[in-house]
C-alpha cells in the first residue's frame, strides 16, 4: 500500500517541496522545528528543544494539534505559530525537521508527508502502526535525502553501542539469550488518562482528523484521551513500552528481524476495563543470528527484571550506571570481569541533539530508520501473534508475516 496516495493527503505537499529546495545549513544557521502533537509526550519534546535553544541554535517555529486547548498551550510554551492541520504545518516556510508525537496510527502518514515536503523527521516510536506502514516509511526514507530519527531516546545512552563493541570482540562469547522487561503498577485502571470535560468535537476538537484512516467511530472521550488502550490507534505494551527495551538488545547484539515470534498475556487484573489491550504481555523472539530474546511486562506489578544478555562465556547485565560483564565460572580463563560507566542517558534532549549533529555535520543517527524498523517490526509481529493466538514467522525475502512451521 502506498500511503502517500491516500485520498485524504493533500496533493500539494510534494509540489511545495519541489518549489522549496531543502535548506543547506551552515554552522551558524538556526535549525527550525515543527512539532506535530501537543499531548504530554509532545510537551517533553517542547521542553527539550527549548532547553537546547542556545546550545544547538534551534527554534520551535510551529506546533500542531487537533484539540484547540492543547494547541493553545503548546503555542504559548514554544512561542510558535499554531496549526490545526499538520499538512499546513509542513508548508511553514523555513522548517528543517518535524517531530511526530501523535498517536501511533498517524506516524507513518505524517512521516511520509514530511519527507515528501523535503523535511527531516524525528518520529516517536513505534515507527508505524502496521508492518506494511513500517516498510513504506523505510522505502520513502531510502529514496529521499531526509534523515529519520526514531524516538527510542535510550539509544542516546552510549551503553548499547559500547555493549555491541564488547560483544563483537567476544567478551561474552556467543550471545544466546537476552531478557528485558518494562513493567508498571496501575491502581484503578489500565493506561487511563484524565479526560477534559470541555473537549467538544463540535467546537474545539477535530474528531475526524484524529481518526484519520482508523475505523470510523462515534465521538468517545476515552478513545481520544486514552488512545493507548485501543487497538485502532496503539499496539499497547509492546509498541509503547517494550520497544524501548528490545531496541537496546537489537543494538547491542547486532540483530535484524526475528525469524519466529510467539506472544502471550491477557487482561489478568483489569478485567472490567474498557481497554482492549492486555495488562500483561510476554513474548519470545527467535533471531536468525542465533539467539532468543524474552520480553516481559505487566501493568499490575512494577518489580523489575534484570536486563541481561547471556553469552556462552559471560553475562552482560545493564545497570543504572552502564553495564557489568561477569564471566561464567567454567570460562573464567577466557572471559574477564568488566564494568562500563555510561555517558549520555535516556534523554529526549540528547536524542534531538544527535539529530541536530546529523543534519549539520552528517553524524550517524543513534536510532536510524533500520534500527527503528527492526525494533518496531518485531513488536508488531508480537502484537499480531498475541491477537491471533498464533506462532508466527517472518519471511525476510517477501517481507511478510507467515505462520511458523
Amino acid at each position: 500500500m502506498n500511503l502517500s496516495r491516500r485520498s485524504f493527503v493533500s496533493g500539494g505537499i510534494a509540489a511545495v517541496a519541489a518549489a522549496r529546495p531543502r535548506r543547506v545549513l551552515g554552522a551558524n544557521d538556526r535549525i527550525r522545528v515543527g512539532v506535530i502533537g501537543s499531548g504530554s509526550n509532545a510537551e517533553e519534546h517542547l521542553k527539550a528543544l527549548i532547553g537546547l535553544a542556545d546550545q544547538d541554535n534551534v527554534e520551535i517555529a510551529a506546533v500542531c494539534d487537533v484539540y484547540q486547548p492543547r494547541l493553545d498551550r503548546s503555542a504559548a510554551i514554544a512561542l510558535a505559530r499554531p496549526y490545526k492541520d499538520y499538512r499546513a504545518l509542513l508548508e511553514h516556510r523555513g522548517l528543517d525537521y518535524v517531530v511526530i508525537s501523535s498517536p501511533n496510527h498517524w506516524h507513518a502518514q505524517m512521516a511520509i508527508d514530511a519527507i515528501d515536503a523535503g523535511l527531516h523527521v524525528y518520529c516517536e516510536k513505534p515507527l508505524a502502526h502496521t508492518i506494511s506502514e513500517c516498510l513504506e516509511v523505510r522505502r520513502k526514507v531510502r529514496e529521499s535525502k531526509s534523515l529519520l530519527q526514531c524516538g527510542v531516546q535510550g539509544m542516546s545512552d552510549d551503553s548499547y553501542e559500547a555493549a555491541a563493541r564488547y560483544i563483537r570482540e567476544g567478551a561474552i562469547g556467543k550471545p544466546i539469550l537476552a531478557q528485558v522487561d518494562y513493567s508498571r503498577n496501575y491502581v484503578d485502571d489500565l493506561w487511563l488518562e484524565r479526560h477534559d470535560p470541555g473537549a467538544d468535537p463540535n467546537s474545539n476538537l477535530d474528531w475526524d482528523a484524529f481518526l484519520g484512516q482508523a475505523p470510523r467511530r462515534p465521538w468517545e472521550p476515552d478513545r481520544f484521551f486514552s488512545w493507548r488502550r485501543y487497538w485502532d490507534y496503539s499496539g499497547g505494551i509492546p509498541t509503547d513500552l517494550l520497544v524501548h527495551r528490545l531496541t537496546l538488545v537489537i543494538k547491542a547484539c547486532g540483530l535484524t528481524a526475528p525469524s519466529r515470534v510467539v506472544a502471550t498475556g491477557g487482561k489478568y487484573v483489569f478485567k472490567d476495563s474498557a481497554a482492549e489491550v492486555p495488562d500483561a504481555f510476554n513474548a519470545m523472539l527467535e533471531y536468525p543470528e542465533g539467539m532468543t530474546v524474552l520480553l516481559t511486562s505487566t501493568m499490575a506489578n512494577s518489580s523489575p527484571v534484570r536486563h541481561t544478555i547471556r553469552g556462552h562465556h559471560a553475562t552482560l547485565e545493564f545497570t543504572d550506571d552502564g553495564f557489568e560483564i561477569k564471566p561464567e565460572e567454567s570460562f573464567s580463563d577466557r572471559a574477564s570481569s568488566i564494568s562500563y560507566r555510561r555517558t549520555g542517558g535516556e534523554s529526549i534532549a540528547l536524542h534531538h541533539h544527535n539529530l541536530h549533529e546529523a543534519i549539520r555535520d552528517g553524524a550517524p543517527l543513534n536510532c536510524d530508520i533500520d534500527l527503528g524498523l527492526n525494533s518496531s517490526l518485531a513488536c508488531l509481529i508480537a502484537v499480531e501473534s498475541f491477537r491471533t493466538r498464533k506462532y508466527l514467522a517472518w519471511d525476510p525475502v517477501a517481507e511478510r508475516v507467515v505462520e511458523a512451521a
